[in-house]
């Protein structure tokens, strides 16, 4: 943490070789985290920048109550999430099976893409039930199943205790598993 202090301390004096290490450090980071709640690359750049420069101008307000790394993914999270809601928008890139597999559904055959439509049909189902999920399941759901973040890290970047985030993931899953049960065994 002494470490991230000295940079911050670079940071605002405008170092620029602090800058571009510390992106050099994050940015794949981060990058992933908007692309998981995105779902577009160009959102997801535009996004990632965005995080930056926030968090340039802001380095400041950084209080050492968390670690470095979760400090950013909060902002990365959060900033992904006010582009969902100024859009209005979420697509989900997951294949749909793997996302069965993870809420717990069997499907009573293998899901066969037939073609195209079929494929697209299903995934839209799949976007429109984690997008009727209760917004904190949805970003446990989403930090830990697509971004593949631990319960504890989770918790910190929710800022909710590891009981909560293991409720939520839970909850999400259940809620999926109603939602997407008479779609799949029509």
């Amino acid at each position: 943490m002494t470490e991230f202090t000295s940079l911050v301390k670079q940071l605002e004096a405008g170092n620029r070789t602090a800058a571009k290490e510390f992106i050099d450090e994050y940015q794949v980071k981060v990058y992933n985290i908007c692309m998981s709640f995105l779902h577009n690359e160009h959102d997801a750049e535009d996004i990632t920048q965005e995080v930056f420069i926030e968090i340039l101008k802001h380095i400041g307000s950084f209080r050492g109550d968390s670690k470095p790394g979760t400090w950013v993914y909060r902002i990365a999270v959060n900033r992904s999430l006010n582009h969902l809601r100024k859009n209005k928008i979420m697509k989900w890139w997951k294949p749909i099976d793997e996302l069965l597999a993870i809420t717990g559904l069997k499907s009573e055959e293998p899901l066969v893409y037939s073609d195209e439509f079929e494929e697209n049909e299903q995934k839209q189902v799949l976007k429109k039930a984690i997008d009727s999920l209760p917004e904190k399941q949805r970003i446990a759901f989403t930090l830990n199943k697509i971004d593949d973040l631990p319960y504890a890290e989770v918790a910190e970047v929710m800022n909710v205790s590891l009981s909560a985030v293991e409720s939520l993931i839970h909850r999400a899953k259940l809620n999926l598993q109603k939602s997407l049960e008479s779609y799949y065994y029509k």
